[in-house]
């Protein structure tokens, strides 16, 4: 914060601390790389065999669709929120050009892994990365320090999309963009929670929240962003998930019900983008990965 007061991070809630902690996901057979996204499957031809090959391209061109859509200037600033194992902190640096990425999660076992993961990086480049803790309704970030926030597989879990709004408002330069993957309903329709509560562990568990993707739209909104867009990406999400989830789990199981969620039009995965109004003087844009592409998106606002 810019008058130097210690920020305040809310209580991490039971299921994140399990989950993230000693049940450490991103061990899982499901996941691969470091990674904890579900994959933005476009590239993959998904008639031929999956190998884990793949499935890592799959979620580094999840976070290269995400860094795309921020719109990066030359030489971005750029905050990760929920970054994990910071594989996408890696991504972000190597290939565009980011003169630095702050990896940010609330979870100490998960910043421990991402400084074990990135330990040469670290070394190598000691004032380009940091892995650093903090909530998404209550980031340590200066006031106005980052060119671009983004936010990959993490918003589900986020308890106050007003205070992650705010916050997010709060660290961006005039001029900054956010750009979030994750998945949310369709609509707001009486009985949406339970729906999910039924299909998915995740959501009877409390891990991820039952929240339409409007009332993120209209959070980025009250906090004053402009040019609020929310882009369907499920369908280069969901088949191949279920495709990667069928080598281990058997059609009618809880974790092939995702695309069941999607199929029935309750659940669907989207990237949702806004810019804070105002002119960086350093803006011009970087050079995009290849090979990511981006899709037209729904203007809210």
């Amino acid at each position: 914060m810019s008058d130097g007061a210690q920020r305040v991070f809310p209580a991490m809630r039971s299921v994140v601390q399990e989950t993230y902690g000693a049940a450490d996901l991103s061990g899982n057979r499901i996941f691969a790389g470091g990674f904890i996204n579900f994959g933005y499957w476009r590239a993959v031809d998904l008639d031929l065999p999956l190998s884990e090959v793949e499935r890592i391209r799959s979620q580094e061109d999840l976070y290269r669709h995400v860094l795309d859509a921020a719109e990066l200037p030359r030489e971005p600033k750029v905050l990760e929120v929920g970054c994990g194992l910071g594989m996408g902190c890696a991504v972000a640096l190597r290939e565009y050009g980011s003169a630095a990425v702050t990896g940010m999660d609330i979870h100490p076992e998960q910043l421990r892994r991402a400084r074990s993961a990135h330990t040469d990086l670290l070394r190598e480049e000691p004032a380009r990365l940091r892995f650093v803790q903090g909530a998404a309704e209550s980031m340590p970030g200066e006031d106005g320090e980052f060119d671009a926030v983004i936010s990959v597989e993490a918003a589900q879990h986020f308890p106050d999309l007003g205070a992650f709004a705010a916050e997010t408002w709060r660290v961006l330069r005039p001029g900054g963009r956010v750009a979030v993957a994750s998945f949310f309903t369709v609509d707001d329709a009486p009985g949406r929670p339970e729906e999910l509560a039924r299909l998915l562990d995740t959501y009877a568990s409390g891990l991820d929240i039952a929240r339409p993707v409007k009332a993120l739209a209209d959070a980025f909104g009250e906090a004053g962003f402009t040019g609020v867009r929310v882009e369907s990406i499920g369908a280069h999400v969901w088949p191949g998930w279920d495709l990667w989830l069928s080598r281990w789990w058997a059609p009618g199981t809880w974790p092939r019900n995702f695309l069941r969620a999607y199929e029935q039009r309750i659940l669907d995965y989207y990237l949702v983008t806004a810019g804070r109004p105002g002119q960086n003087a350093d803006a011009g844009k970087a050079d995009a990965a290849p090979g990511s592409g981006s899709g037209s998106g729904e203007p809210l606002r």
